[in-house]
């Protein structure tokens, strides 16, 4: 079934549901990755985690791997759908500034941790490669083919070095979404899986290859391709929006749910 066809389709799931999954697997991940890991690291055991924690946590960890596939789905539909590629670029830009101190609470316990932006940062910045790609589209000059990959590149280089969520990967995970939307849903399966897999390893290996062996971040690696659970949901979806809530809640639920879950950490002690 090729990608028109798959939009055809008046079955299956609407982009509604997918975006409300996206949202509510983030919130299993972030449950997981700051009251959980909080809590265990407060509990520890022999210095290490609770052998009867940790597997909890792995698998909170892991369902939380879905949403980030989901999103840089959904991130492309919208760049096809948006009425003003422009705005919905500034909303990224703005929501990503609003979401930094958020994110730096929950995940640091600081209001300003340079280590990790979040993951607005990544979209934003995937979504502006896809609209200089476009842009440059129109152009068959081999000038305007080489600009475009040298976009792709720049936008890469400055997730890795920005260090925002996902880092190089979340960028080439969007453009692969953007390049085989409209081809068969196995191509974009192995298009995802490929990118996850090796843009994280590649990711690892740069920033801690002195550290530890190539096999071992190989292995490490592998723990992002839970996020392909997600396509079981995304070949199902029927190109219809759905009913939605209204946009300010989904952009506003980044932060404040992060700001609800700095608090409890702080309020029950465990931060």
């Amino acid at each position: 079934m090729t990608g028109s066809q798959k939009m055809e389709r008046k079955y299956g799931i609407t982009g509604a549901v997918l975006k409300n999954a996206a949202y509510a697997t983030m919130l299993i991940d972030h449950f997981f990755a700051i009251l959980f890991l909080n809590y265990m690291q407060r509990n520890l055991v022999d210095g290490g985690w609770a052998p009867q924690l940790e597997p909890i946590y792995r698998a909170g960890r892991a369902v939380g791997r879905i949403s980030f596939v989901l999103f840089t789905f959904l991130i492309v539909e919208g760049f096809f759908y948006t009425s003003s590629r422009v705005r919905f670029l500034m909303r990224l830009f703005v929501f990503a500034l609003l979401s930094e101190i958020p994110f730096d609470l929950a995940l640091s316990g600081t209001a300003f941790d340079w280590s990790g932006q979040n993951v607005y940062w990544t979209l934003f910045l995937g979504v502006l490669v896809l609209t200089l790609w476009d842009y440059l589209s129109h152009y068959g000059s081999v000038l305007a083919t080489a600009g475009r990959y040298l976009i792709l590149a720049a936008g890469c280089l400055a997730a890795f070095l920005c260090s925002t969520d996902y880092r190089f990967m979340g960028v080439l995970l969007i453009f692969a979404m953007y390049r085989t939307r409209e081809k068969d849903g196995g191509d974009q399966f192995m298009a995802a899986g490929l990118v996850m897999l090796l843009g994280t390893w590649g990711s690892n290996l740069i920033r801690y290859g002195d550290i530890y062996s190539a096999g071992y971040l190989f292995r490490f690696s592998l723990r992002e391709m839970y996020g392909l659970l997600a396509f079981p949901l995304i070949f199902l979806y029927n190109g219809e929006k759905g009913r939605q809530l209204p946009k300010p809640f989904y952009y506003g639920f980044y932060p404040i749910h992060l700001l609800i879950l700095f608090g409890i950490a702080k309020v029950t002690g465990i931060m």
